[in-house]
């Protein structure tokens, strides 16, 4: 059973940084790929980011391409997602996912384990 535990969240003022990091553990072999993806109050979770965890191949949504960052480090079967220029509304829970090689890295149906989530409060 694959188990994602994120960290990281908190209270930053607009234009701030924010590193969130997804710890992976229990079955990482069947991980292809993992991503991020936000909820905000009374919307619908959206994708952020993901990376293929075996070359490091990227995907951004259009909203955080070129503000935010995802990697790995395999070593420590961690992925981070470094968040720079954050805006109000960025404000979210954010969730890291990990999924197998079939399936869309955008598409959160694709994914099978999830984290609990961690919250990112961007004030104005």
């Amino acid at each position: 059973q694959v188990q994602l535990v994120e960290s990281g969240g908190g209270l930053v003022q607009a234009g701030d940084s924010l590193r969130l990091a997804c710890a992976v553990s229990g079955g990482t072999f069947i991980v292809s790929a993992v991503g991020w993806f936000r909820q905000a109050p009374g919307k619908e979770r959206e994708f952020a980011a993901a990376i293929t965890l075996s070359d490091g191949n990227t995907d951004y949504a259009d909203s955080v391409r070129g503000r935010f960052t995802i990697s790995r480090d395999n070593s420590k079967n961690t992925v981070y997602l470094q968040m720079n220029s954050l805006k109000p509304e960025d404000t979210a829970v954010y969730y890291c996912a990990a999924k197998g090689p079939f399936g869309t890295r955008s598409y959160p149906a694709a994914y099978r384990y999830w984290g609990q989530g961690t919250q990112v409060t961007v004030s104005a």
